[in-house]
C-alpha cells in the first residue's frame, strides 16, 4: 500500500491550482477517503485536476496515468493496469494524497491532458464535456 509522508515541507512556487473549479464541474460521488498515489517515474511535479488516476491491478496501488516524453499528452495505459477515476484537485507530487472522483463532470478544455475515447469508455460515469 502506498504510503505519504507528512513530515516535509511543500515549496509550492509555480503551482497553480486556478482551473481546478472549471475543471471538475459536477463532482457527484468519489473513493471515499481518497488514496495516496505512487508517483515512482512520474515526471511532472503536479499532478492537476482531471488527471486520470489508474490502479495496478497486482499490488492495488493507485497512481497517475503516465504522461508521454513532450509532457502534452497521457501514454498507454501500463499492462495490468486499470482506468479508475480522476483527480478531484491539484495537488504537488511530493503530497501526492487525492480525492478521486468516479461519478461526475470534467471540462475535458482544462483537463490536463487530452482525454482519449479508450479513457471515456473507461469511465463511464463521468460525463466529459466541453464548457
Amino acid at each position: 500500500m502506498t504510503k505519504t509522508s507528512l513530515n516535509h515541507s511543500t515549496d509550492i512556487a509555480g503551482f497553480d491550482a486556478g482551473v481546478d473549479s472549471v475543471t471538475i464541474v459536477n463532482y457527484a460521488e468519489g473513493i471515499p477517503g481518497g488514496r495516496s498515489l505512487d508517483v515512482t517515474g512520474f515526471k511532472p511535479t503536479v499532478i492537476k485536476a482531471g488527471h486520470v488516476v489508474i490502479k495496478d491491478k497486482d499490488t492495488g496501488d493507485f497512481k497517475p496515468m503516465p504522461v508521454n516524453a513532450a509532457g502534452d499528452a497521457y501514454n498507454a495505459l501500463p499492462a495490468g493496469h486499470s482506468v479508475e477515476g480522476v483527480v478531484v484537485a491539484s495537488v504537488t507530487t511530493d503530497k501526492a494524497m487525492v480525492g478521486i472522483m468516479v461519478r461526475g463532470s470534467v471540462n475535458q478544455v482544462t483537463s490536463p491532458y487530452p482525454v482519449t475515447d479508450a479513457i471515456k469508455a473507461a469511465l463511464p460515469l463521468i460525463r466529459f464535456t466541453q464548457d
